[in-house]
């Protein structure tokens, strides 16, 4: 049972809109957000071995004013994410949900996210952590890691947030595509939103009977939807849709139709996560 939105803040200019989805998420599905900040495990001061360089009976006392900076620097640490949490907190909370909780742990964020993530519908991160404006053509190592390892659907937020009304669905016929459709249909989030259904690729009965099938997936649902074929490559064709039409947010499966789990995730999505200006839904 699905029973919280889990959004995970970091210093980066991405934090504030994954406020703001998560918000978004969780007033269309009457849930309460958490949010997480996670603590790398420290490494240490990173100064080396000093102790060749250290005079006769200054190795003790050099030695207790590392571990003082070491605690010192945990202390920092511990009380900026702390700070991130609390202004987080306002910001879901001023947005109207009701019930925001905060989480500060230390560790691996895999590990941390996996621990909670059993009672979610839905994790929501920004493309990129904190290092994102030095590396603007690639994603955050951490949402490749937690798209790989998450059960989840994941909800990439874009650099800043707009109101969402219509959903772009990729179709491939293959599992995951179909998961990403049943998603859809089973989640509060997206009722009452336009639906479009697309299939990137030549017209085929192959291609009619994957769109006939989402779009029956859909229905049953209440929800109705448009299909359309558009030629071209997937990871440029469904961005350059996106942007020619307007459309708010894309959902697809995590992985292509070949289903190839050496990659973290499909060529296509990673493509479309990179280069699209809207929020993508990750769906495995």
């Amino acid at each position: 049972m699905s029973d919280k939105i889990i959004a995970l803040v970091d210093g980066s200019g991405y934090s504030t809109s994954v406020c703001d989805h998560a918000a978004w998420a969780a007033r269309r599905a009457d849930l309460p957000v958490e949010l997480m900040h996670v603590l790398a495990r420290p490494e240490g001061t990173g100064g080396g071995d000093l102790s060749g360089s250290i005079k006769l009976g200054a190795r003790t006392a050099l030695l207790e004013q590392l571990a003082a900076l070491d605690e010192q620097r945990a202390k920092l640490m511990q009380h900026h994410g702390r700070a991130l949490l609390d202004d987080a907190q306002a910001r879901i909370l001023a947005a109207g949900v009701s019930t925001v909780t905060t989480r500060l742990r230390h560790g691996d964020i895999i590990e941390a996210v996996a621990a909670q993530e059993a009672g979610a519908a839905m994790i929501v991160i920004g493309k990129r952590g904190e290092a994102a404006d030095f590396a603007k053509g690639h994603l955050g190592s951490n949402l490749e890691r937690i798209v790989r390892a998450s059960h989840k659907p994941v909800l990439v937020a874009s650099r800043a947030f707009r109101d969402i009304r219509s959903v772009l669905v990729a179709c491939d016929g293959g599992a995951s595509s179909i998961k990403a459709v049943e998603h859809i249909a089973q989640s509060p989030v997206y009722a009452g939103l336009s639906v479009q259904l697309v299939w990137v690729g030549a017209e085929s009965p192959e291609a009619k009977k994957a769109l006939s099938q989402a779009q029956a997936i859909l229905r049953a649902a209440g929800t109705e939807a448009q299909t359309q074929i558009l030629p071209g490559q997937p990871d440029t064709a469904l961005g350059a849709h996106v942007e020619a039409v307007g459309l708010d947010l894309v959902v697809m499966g995590a992985y292509g139709h070949s289903r190839i789990r050496s990659l973290i995730i499909g060529s296509t999505t990673t493509a479309m996560v990179r280069s699209c200006k809207v929020p993508v839904v990750l769906v495995r």
